[in-house]
């Protein structure tokens, strides 16, 4: 018998991860414009962005929401089906 799927849609996928993708896809500038964070803006690093999200919760669930809001959206599909 197989465990049941968790309907949670970052089930398994790390902040490192998260950050990245958001990174590759927007780019420092355009992820700073949408979440107004520091860490996003002034000398961003993936590193010091860790940092920060991991003690901070209002900026984490920011940052997955955004996240999810990409992965979901029509330019998400269309690029990972082309892979």
């Amino acid at each position: 018998m197989t465990q049941p799927q968790s309907k949670d849609p970052l089930h398994g996928i790390t902040l490192e991860r998260i950050v990245t993708e958001l990174v590759e896809h927007y780019g420092w500038n355009e992820l700073g414009q949408r979440i107004d964070i520091r860490c996003f803006q002034h000398e961003p690093s993936i590193k010091s962005s860790l940092k920060f999200l991991r003690r901070t919760p209002w900026a984490r669930a920011k940052v997955e929401s955004l996240y999810v809001i990409t992965k979901n959206s029509p330019w998400a599909k269309k690029t990972s089906s082309e892979e």
